[in-house]
């Protein structure tokens, strides 16, 4: 028998919480499952709550615990059901569209596939960018100087 009269110990350890079953016997010698759920608080402190099931009680509790587990798988299926339910009905009001968006990704094959067109394109903006080049730009601002 180890410390505290433990016999067998598992811990479940989840997210936040810790679960631990332990099979304990105490001065008398009697046999009782503890479970232990320790939950960090702050980071610093746990809340920690356990409850005793003894051997003589074990058949009711876990009668009772199935009973639970029961109710929550039929009332998951139940969930299930209703919203398929629901999206036949969207489906059917709105009409099906099975068509996905397909996205293609841009490849250097595709960039220099593209011929320059003097159309910048940065996103959903386009800008367009003048074909002149500057020495042009300049002569016709000389040009119409001259004609002032």
């Amino acid at each position: 028998m180890g410390i505290r009269g433990e016999l067998f110990t598992t811990q479940i350890m989840l997210e936040n919480r810790s679960y631990f079953f332990n099979v304990k016997e105490n001065r008398t010698g009697d046999v009782f499952l503890q479970v232990v759920e320790s939950k960090s608080r702050d980071g610093a402190d746990f809340d920690r709550h356990q409850i005793a099931i003894f051997s003589d009680d074990m058949q009711k509790f876990l009668q009772g615990l199935d009973k639970s587990l029961s109710f929550i798988e039929k009332d998951r299926k139940a969930r299930a059901k209703v919203k398929a339910e629901k999206k036949a009905l969207k489906d059917e009001k709105y009409g099906v569209s099975d068509t996905k968006k397909v996205y293609r990704k841009k490849t250097e094959k595709n960039k220099e596939e593209r011929k320059d067109d003097g159309i910048k394109r940065t996103g959903r903006i386009l800008h367009v960018v003048s074909k002149r080049s500057a020495d042009t730009i300049s002569e016709n601002k000389t040009e119409t100087d001259k004609k002032l």
